[in-house]
């Protein structure tokens, strides 16, 4: 199967973007602009370029703005949809509510982060593996601050790191799910992704992590990365 398979894309974009206040307080985060485009358009482009044929976006919290702005996504050659929710559900809450339009395979994205990522590769990965959820990875590293002391078992020091740089794979926001994975999340349940996925993991297991070294990932999370975002994108434009 390849990524023309899966027709379907899903967008939480209900947050409430407190870490982005005083902006989000008449606009929703996925609204404010990154180069010429809303942040939400990266997405959606980004989607579409990848074969998505219909997008839900679930929305909440000054949703009118999103609604209006990409209308029923005709302008933007793909079908859009919007599932409002009253109330903040958290992420794996607020997925829940795409339940009664969502029978597929389907690829979700958060509102904050925009990529270049090749989602043929993701799916095929993870119809290979025959997964309920395949969570898209990437490698980050972070020089410490501080010297890292070994003690052993006497309190004698036996090893002093300078500041060592440490290495992990972070979640991107961005998955492959089988419509079962609703059935791990409860009616009107206020629960994170991450609680949502643990569920998955102890019942069947079927969850697998994509690392995509390949992929570029811009994460617009608080105040601070939507600046470092925006300059990024200012550069590019002098370089064009």
């Amino acid at each position: 199967m390849s990524t023309k398979d899966v027709r379907v894309g899903v967008i939480l974009a209900a947050g409430l973007g407190t870490r982005m206040r005083p902006l989000t307080y008449i606009m929703p985060k996925p609204m404010l602009p990154l180069g010429t485009k809303p942040i939400l358009q990266h997405i959606i482009e980004w989607m579409r370029d990848n074969g998505i044929e219909e997008i839900y976006v679930l929305t909440s919290y000054l949703s009118k703005f999103i609604e209006s702005y990409f209308g029923d996504g005709s302008e933007f050659g793909i079908r859009i949809k919007y599932i409002r929710s009253d109330r903040p559900l958290g992420s794996g809450g607020q997925l829940k509510i795409a339940e009664p339009y969502v029978h597929e395979t389907f690829i979700l994205s958060y509102c904050d982060v925009v990529t270049n990522l090749n989602l043929r590769d993701v799916i095929d990965f993870h119809f290979r593996k025959g997964a309920v959820v395949t969570m898209v990875l990437t490698r980050y590293k972070e020089k410490l601050r501080f010297g890292h002391i070994v003690l052993n078992e006497d309190m004698k020091v036996i090893e002093w790191r300078e500041k060592p740089e440490i290495e992990m794979l972070i979640n991107t926001g961005i998955y492959v799910f089988e419509p079962l994975i609703f059935k791990y999340i409860n009616d009107g349940e206020v629960v994170g992704m991450d609680e949502v996925v643990t569920r998955v993991m102890k019942d069947s297991g079927r969850v697998y992590g994509y690392i995509a070294d390949d992929a570029e990932f811009i994460d617009i999370g608080d105040y601070d990365s939507y600046i470092r975002a925006c300059d990024e994108y200012i550069k590019k434009f002098g370089r064009i």
